[in-house]
């Protein structure tokens, strides 16, 4: 990690919701998620959170280095149609070794839909690749594809 990171970065970015990223569509096996309105669903609004910072922290990060989330505390306020774009302002707002903190607003030109906090690990991916392969091979669950 750069030593570029710290508290006060800000970084923005604006996603147009296509039909695929709303409740419906984000478990498609479930029966009671299809039955729901086609709205922006909170897990891909966190996911755009998630992206936004994600990307406010690229710069600062050394080769091979990159992040994981750990922590989300947002609150989803408003329903956002198809085609509307979201978008999401991330503040960097403490950076404590390698854990970095983030105040979250996501905005759908109507309404603000959700705002909180979010925490990203920075993380070594080859140590991290090592760690999940290790656990796999413990572990060897089935896994549905």
């Amino acid at each position: 990690m750069k030593p570029t990171l710290k508290a006060g970065l800000k970084h923005s970015f604006s996603y147009t919701v296509p039909i695929r990223k709303t409740v419906p569509h984000l478990y498609e096996e479930s029966p009671e998620l299809a039955a729901m309105p086609e709205v922006f669903a909170t897990g891909f609004m966190v996911g755009l959170m998630e992206w936004t910072c994600v990307q406010l922290l690229a710069p600062h990060l050394d080769a091979g280095e990159g992040s994981l989330g750990v922590h989300i505390d947002v609150a989803h306020k408003a329903a956002t149609p198809v085609g509307f774009a979201v978008t999401v302002e991330a503040e960097c707002i403490e950076v404590r070794g390698p854990r970095a903190k983030f105040n979250v607003r996501a905005h759908d030109g109507v309404d603000e839909i959700g705002s909180g906090t979010h925490e990203r690990f920075i993380v070594a991916w080859d140590r991290f690749n090592t760690s999940v392969a290790a656990k796999a091979a413990r572990a060897s669950p089935k896994v549905d594809a």
